[in-house]
């Protein structure tokens, strides 16, 4: 209970972090890690092929998908010329660890950036007052900008496979009497590809100004403030 009361009245809110490259950059993280899960973990898509038997109207089939991305949990009904009853068929494709990894990245980003940020803003004697925390945080960021790499380029590898999946074109070639119908919107998935390599350049661009706080970088600089303001007097 008392090192609770204490973590707490340590705290002092102090905004001028978000002015230095440290806190702006994090803000940047937050926001962009938001889009880059959002964009993906609540997208769901709809593609169409059309089935035209002969004296008949023509039957729009649609086939639902949508994150995780495991196509075949969602069967379709795709109706046969001369027979009362549908084929019911599923999309072909299980593409859900990537998207799965790519959004985990991204949710875990954006807590690890609301709790610094909490950090910098609020407790920044605290982070400064030892190498242990800026050190720790060049770590973890270190780490992020690694997994954000590899969880951007298998979605991206993924977003490739689910495109190919649920063309209507090659759908269209699966079934008699069946001509390709409207293609599923991807706009919002190729943002978050997008999303996902910028996550990349802030957090490894981030290390950088992480790393002026470390006493690595204070060390190296030290000699060379000696030398410009020469041998003291005295």
């Amino acid at each position: 209970m008392a090192s609770a009361q204490s973590f707490v009245s340590g705290f002092s809110l102090d905004l001028g972090p978000l002015k230095e490259p440290l806190g702006f950059m994090r803000v940047l993280e937050w926001v962009f890690a938001i889009f880059a899960f959002a964009t993906t973990g609540g997208y769901s898509g709809t593609t169409h092929i059309t089935v035209k038997c002969p004296q008949t109207d023509d039957v729009d089939v649609q086939a639902m998908f949508g994150y995780p991305f495991r196509l075949p949990a969602h069967p379709f009904k795709v109706p046969l010329c001369n027979v009362s009853q549908p084929n019911i068929t599923y999309l072909q494709g299980d593409y859900s660890s990537s998207a799965e990894f790519f959004v985990c990245v991204g949710v875990f980003g954006f807590l690890y950036c609301t709790v610094t940020l909490i950090i910098y803003l609020g407790y920044q004697n605290v982070y400064r007052q030892t190498s242990r925390g800026p050190f720790i945080d060049l770590l973890v960021t270190a780490a992020f900008a690694f997994l954000w790499l590899v969880s951007s380029s298998a979605w991206g590898k993924g977003l490739t496979d689910v495109k190919w999946a649920t063309n209507p074109k090659l759908l269209a070639e699966l079934y008699i009497n069946s001509e390709p119908g409207e293609f599923p919107s991807m706009g919002r998935l190729n943002a978050s590809v997008i999303f996902g390599f910028l996550n990349l350049i802030l957090w490894a661009g981030n290390c950088w100004f992480i790393y002026k706080e470390t006493p690595f970088h204070k060390d190296t600089s030290q000699p060379a403030t000696m030398e410009e303001g020469g041998v003291p007097g005295p």
